[in-house]
């Protein structure tokens, strides 16, 4: 598997362990509006990483390369769905910001944890 892809595979699987155990730690551990706050930003930015992918997927398919602005539409139209979303929550003192903010960084934690573990493979994969 190429380094692309195993990295693809890598961090679409981070990115559903890390918003499991970081929302199941802010339910056990914290407030229901900081708990709240993790488990919605978690889920808004690992959907909208999902989201992404499968559109960058389909459109460097073969058969049906679409028009970049397919995908840039699609891309604004999430971005402003996602941020109606975070306004609403914030807005209306659903959720706790600090809470919020840690559930937005799991798709940055799952990138950063991909990439020191590729690191490590090529340092190893060097020095063998």
């Amino acid at each position: 598997m190429d380094i692309q892809k195993r990295l693809l595979k890598f961090v679409t699987t981070a990115n559903w362990i890390l918003f499991f155990a970081v929302s199941l730690l802010g339910v056990i551990f914290s407030t229901p509006r900081f708990a709240g706050g993790i488990i919605f930003g978690g889920l808004i930015v690992t959907v909208n990483f999902h989201l992404l992918s499968r559109t960058l997927i389909n459109f460097f398919k073969p058969p049906l390369i679409a028009s970049h602005n397919v995908v840039l539409v699609k891309y604004y139209i999430r971005f402003i769905i996602s941020g109606f979303i975070l306004f609403v929550l914030v807005s209306k003192q659903l959720v706790d910001p600090i809470g919020l903010l840690i559930g937005l960084s799991v798709v940055v934690a799952s990138i950063f944890l991909a990439t020191i573990f590729e690191i490590k493979n090529l340092i190893f994969k060097e020095a063998v």
